[in-house]
């Protein structure tokens, strides 16, 4: 299957029009796969304000109002269709466990997702670790993986907006595409 072949369409507009209009549930129902969900939309910048730490959400760039409720609506997708992720993970920053929270009620946190947007010398690493937990993806189930687009990035060489999230099957091939709108 090319890997823009299959995608589907959570609250926004599907990348092929011809699409099964639930392809994507049917695609995490079959399990082996990932939800690459790069955090819901924040405040206005880019990385963290200087100084800032992770114990800390009050240091950091965190979900705007709109973040929110766009975080409501990822897990009420999830939720009307009956999906519900075997795990979710989630990177350290605030803006990722709120919005694993908000949508799915829980996280686990994982290091291997925390960004490396200011300091990249662990990029590799975390890199190959998520490549190495995708080919022990069980079918029948799928998680949820929520991060920062720096690392869904080297893990895929695509971008993706707040809210955008990618399904990766066990090769870490794109296999679906949406943006929670």
């Amino acid at each position: 299957m090319n890997r823009r072949q299959f995608t589907g369409t959570f609250l926004a507009v599907p990348w092929l029009a011809h699409a099964q209009p639930d392809a994507l549930g049917a695609r995490l129902r079959a399990g082996a796969c990932v939800v690459l969900l790069r955090h819901a939309q924040t405040d206005p910048g880019i990385g963290d304000p200087p100084g800032f730490r992770l114990d800390r959400c009050s240091t950091q760039r965190n979900l705007s109002t709109e973040g929110r409720a766009q975080a409501g609506r990822i897990g009420q997708w999830f939720k009307s269709r009956g999906l519900e992720p075997r795990v979710v993970q989630s990177s350290a920053w605030c803006r990722c466990k709120d919005t694993a929270e908000l949508a799915f009620g829980r996280h686990k946190v994982w290091p291997a997702l925390n960004s490396f947007f200011v300091e990249s010398r662990t990029r590799d690493a975390q890199t190959a670790q998520l490549r190495a937990a995708l080919k022990n993806m069980p079918s029948g189930t799928f998680e949820v993986w929520v991060t920062h687009q720096v690392n869904m990035t080297a893990l895929t060489g695509e971008g993706m907006a707040m809210g955008e999230a990618l399904v990766l099957d066990l090769t870490g091939t794109v296999v679906g595409r949406s943006i929670f709108a």
